[in-house]
């Protein structure tokens, strides 16, 4: 075979029939594969230190996809940020720094639904963190915001409009702190500096409002968004400072009504050195220092960058930059010049933007009050605005809105047309109010003059407001009550101060006023009879509408009652501030409606809380005349348990004072309280019952009521602690007034004559009343007083009948246990005291007329009084009648197994009386 064919056959070209198969090349690859599941258990477990949220992202992978160039993983950053956090709020705590830093950063994000997740983040935060947690990185923040504010995107500045919402709501004290550099961003925000060659050379460029066509809404509107966040900072900083005084007259520094913490003393703490009193210049309100020597604040040493507004500079330079833009957008949003003078409509926006502008007016003339050289800075004030304000504020006031109303309800506007409000809640009344205020701080009594064209205007509109009988809010009526104050300092002459405070006296009378309106007008004409009653008596001209209002306060306290105890409590401060300063009118009036107010059942002293009723109580001094009628309600008062006892011994000290008893070396008022009458009162507050209610007691019988013996006519009836512990209490007070009465036989004849009458006779007796007369006696009795015979028999018999009732107390019965000590007291020191009471009391003792039960408690009784020091001697001189019951015992006991407290009663007779020892100890009985 040659070599050609062997070629050939290396290379044979296989032929293929159809329908078969192509042969498998040798060469060919193999491409099938199998596959199997990679399981790595360790990267599928979760991180054991760093929680994570639903897609399994702990906060550091959050972080750090913050900063992806991708503005849909950044906004799902922030979401799964969110969701981590509100699931494991610990984390804030650790990774704070990294958090705040990170939000703070997406502030100028150019992805607006970044920005608006960085708010909501913002503002969920804001409710986790505190302030002393953020203030740290608060300058990072506020950074990040000012960087916003000023960036030259708008969509960006209308998002940081919103930060700015979040941290003046959250954190408006470390936000104003850097006031300086945020105010510069606010003016920035509308407008730009004006650059032309006339301006090159001066010192200060002036700044002209900017209009900005790019902008999604109109440039009034931006313009209102910007100055509502201004006016919010504005009222931080104002809310911020240290001598904040509210607008109006709500908070003002010489308030009588001012928050006091009073000092509680007791006399006889003081008296015993047990108490010291530290005495306060200005009522402990603040220091009066009399020094030619200022000392200089910590302000004073400061940068003025540092400073912001509480330096007069900056403030100055900050009201020279936005007054001017202020009136440029008043002057937009103002009526067109051919509007008429009065009623001028303004649209809604345009209401609203103008209310901003008035706004931050105010604001910054609060703030300007705030600096030691007030008057210098109001005289600034006027000289460079004053012409401006009244030639643009002032020409088309007063202001109303052109908006219809939309109703509610058919007639729920009915009256009410100041009240009205467009679907923007815009106020123009409290725009013209505003407006007002501003103007009236710029005019004083030297300037009257010259300013007596507005003035009139202001006046006019503000006694029209008051006397037109609409419903206004505490907000506008706080205003208006602002403005008229002002302008009854700037002319004090009794013919232009007359007819405001009328007017302002109509609205007083109105019905169903609010009780923050309420509160407003008391202070109002509060202050007003204050700087009234300052002047002296030479001068002082009484207002006959401030008169007739304090004459109506009590009659108004009568009728509140307890519907509003904070009220009550404003109408009372009022009344004590006049009824000490002796005014007649009010005196009088309290007079007529005292029976009213310290009625038992349904008078406001028993209706009202304990410290409202001290200054109650504390009233009944200044009272011109207390007749017998209101002694017998204030005696009621004192027993029926309705106020505490510490307050009935307060009563009753104060009328004691007011009696003729109480030892003045001056002349009092004549017959303020008649002697009788204040006898009467000490008797019934003794007694702590009244005859019906002693009456209604005769009918009850039997346990668990009464305690009841065989040996004495008089039942007790038992009652309970609270009542017993305070009949006790005032008993004490009354006991202590009798003892200060000089004639204490003439006292004592009193007393006796009073129980006699209204006591000796009745069967069932309280347990508390029988104690209180013992006390009584006890604390009156002398060599001189002579105790009938009837008075005897009625002492032996509550004693033995209280001794019995003491004796057999039930262990278990805590209640009636802790009357004991008191009781046995009172007993022991009448039998010591008097005795033939210890004698009437021995021959009552008949133990053939009692059951065999009573006799262990008789016989308890006598080995009691006979271990007693007290009674020692006087047993002894009874010893004949000890010896006769123990027989008459002995004798019912005969022919029995002698029982213990019989061997026990012949023992203590046999050492305290058979041997008849010459020198007794004081020996302590414990029964």
């Amino acid at each position: 075979m040659t070599k050609k064919r062997k070629h050939q056959e290396d290379f044979q070209k296989v032929k293929l029939k159809v329908g078969k198969k192509k042969p498998k090349l040798e060469n060919a690859t193999d491409t099938t594969f199998k596959t199997k599941a990679i399981q790595i258990p360790e990267q599928l477990k979760e991180d054991g230190v760093l929680p994570t949220q639903n897609r399994k992202l702990n906060i550091k992978d959050l972080l750090s996809q913050m900063h992806h160039y991708s503005p849909g993983v950044k906004h799902n950053a922030l979401l799964g940020l969110k969701e981590l956090l509100s699931q494991y709020p610990f984390v804030i705590d650790a990774h704070l720094s990294s958090i705040i830093s990170e939000v703070a950063a997406v502030f100028t994000d150019k992805d607006s639904g970044v920005r608006g997740a960085a708010v909501h983040l913002l503002q969920f935060l804001a409710s986790k963190i505190r302030a002393e947690q953020i203030a740290p990185f608060f300058p990072l923040v506020s950074a990040h915001l000012s960087s916003a504010m000023t960036h030259i995107s708008e969509g960006i500045q209308e998002d940081s409009l919103k930060v700015l919402d979040v941290l003046l709501e959250a954190y408006p004290a470390l936000l104003t702190d850097r006031s300086v550099i945020l105010l510069k961003n606010f003016v920035e925000l509308i407008s730009h500096q004006q650059l032309s060659k006339r301006l090159k050379s001066r010192d200060k460029l002036s700044w002209m409002l900017s209009v900005n066509p790019n902008r999604r809404v109109t440039s009034q509107q931006w313009r209102l968004n910007v100055l509502t966040r201004l006016k919010k900072f504005l009222q931080a900083v104002v809310d911020g400072s240290s001598d904040t005084e509210d607008e109006g007259l709500q908070e003002q520094k010489d308030s009588p009504h001012s928050v006091r913490n009073p000092i509680c003393i007791s006399w006889k703490l003081h008296a015993n050195n047990q108490q010291h009193i530290q005495l306060f210049e200005n009522g402990g309100l603040r220091p009066k220092i009399n020094s030619s020597f200022r000392l200089r604040s910590l302000t004073s040493v400061m940068d003025s960058a540092e400073k912001g507004l509480s330096s007069a500079e900056n403030l100055k330079g900050f009201i020279e930059i936005i007054i001017p833009l202020l009136i440029e957008c008043w002057i937009e949003a103002s009526p067109a010049q051919s509007a008429p003078i009065l009623g001028n409509l303004l649209e809604s926006e345009s209401q609203q933007l103008m209310q901003q502008v008035l706004s931050i007016i105010h604001l910054l003339w609060k703030l300007t009050k705030r600096h030691d050289e007030t008057y210098k800075m109001e005289l600034w004030l006027r000289m460079n605005y004053l012409v401006d304000f009244k030639h643009h504020f002032m020409r088309h006031f007063p202001y109303s809105l052109q908006e219809t109303v939309k109703h509610k309800k058919k007639d729920s506007y009915k009256g009410n047309k100041n009240c009205m409000k467009s679907s923007n809640n815009v106020d123009h009344l409290l725009l013209n109010l505003t407006l007002c205020d501003i103007m009236v701080s710029l005019a004083s009594t030297s300037t009257l003059q010259t300013d007596s064209g507005w003035l009139d205007m202001i006046r006019k509109f503000v006694t029209d407001t008051l006397q037109d009988g609409s419903k206004l809010s505490s907000k506008q009526v706080n205003r208006l009550l602002g403005v008229t104050w002002r302008l009854m300092q700037i002319q004090q002459n009794k013919v232009a101060t007359e007819p405001l405070i009328k007017a302002v006296y109509t609205l007083y009378q109105q019905r169903n006023l609010l009780f923050p309106v309420r509160t407003l007008l008391l202070k109002f004409f509060s202050r007003v009879y204050q700087k009234e009653d300052l002047r002296t008596q030479r001068i002082r001209s009484r207002s006959k509408v401030l008169s007739r209002w304090l004459a109506g306060l009590p009659q108004q306290l009568a009728l509140l009652g307890l519907r509003n105890p904070e009220l009550s409590n404003q109408l009372i401060d009022i009344i004590h501030s006049a009824a000490s300063r002796s005014n007649k009118e009010l005196l009088q009036s309290l007079q007529a409606t005292a029976a009213r107010i310290y009625d038992p059942l349904e008078g406001t002293l028993v209706l009202l809380p304990a410290e409202a009723q001290r200054r109650l109580v504390q009233l009944v001094y200044f009272l011109p005349c207390l007749p017998a009628s209101l002694l017998a309600c204030l005696s009621r008062c004192c027993i029926m348990g309705r106020m505490s006892s510490d307050l009935a011994a307060t009563l009753i000290g104060i009328l004691h004072m007011r009696s003729s008893f109480a030892g003045w070396k001056c002349q009092v008022q004549d017959n303020s309280v008649n002697d009788v009458d204040y006898f009467s009162f000490l008797f019934s507050t003794l007694i702590g019952f009244s005859r019906e209610e002693l009456t209604s007691l005769q009918g009850i019988r039997g346990k668990p009521h009464i305690s009841q013996t065989q040996l004495s006519p008089i039942r007790l009836y038992l009652t309970d602690l609270d009542q017993f512990l305070h009949h006790w209490a005032v008993t004490e007070m009354i006991c202590h007034s009798l003892s200060t009465i000089p004639s204490q036989s003439q006292c004592f004849d009193i007393l006796q004559t009073g129980i006699c009458k209204y006591l000796v006779g009745l069967v069932v007796i309280p347990d508390s009343t029988a104690g209180s007369v013992l006390c009584a006696i006890n604390k009156l009795l002398d060599q001189a007083c002579i105790i009938s015979e009837n008075l005897h028999k009625f002492l032996a018999s509550c004693c033995y009948s209280l001794l019995y009732f003491l004796l057999t107390i039930d262990k278990e019965d805590a209640e009636h246990l802790q009357k004991r000590d008191m009781l046995w007291g009172s007993c022991i020191s009448a039998l010591a005291l008097l005795p033939r009471l210890l004698r009437l009391m021995l021959q009552s003792l008949q133990v053939s007329r009692i059951c065999r039960e009573e006799l262990p408690v008789v016989a308890q009784l006598l080995r009691l009084l006979m271990q007693h020091g007290q009674l020692r001697s006087h047993m002894i001189t009874n010893e004949f009648l000890v010896q006769q019951i123990i027989k008459d015992i002995m004798t019912l006991k005969s022919g029995e197994v002698q029982e213990q407290w019989l061997t026990d009663l012949h023992y203590c007779f046999n050492i305290y009386l058979a041997s008849h020892p010459q020198t007794p100890g004081p020996i302590n009985t414990v029964y």
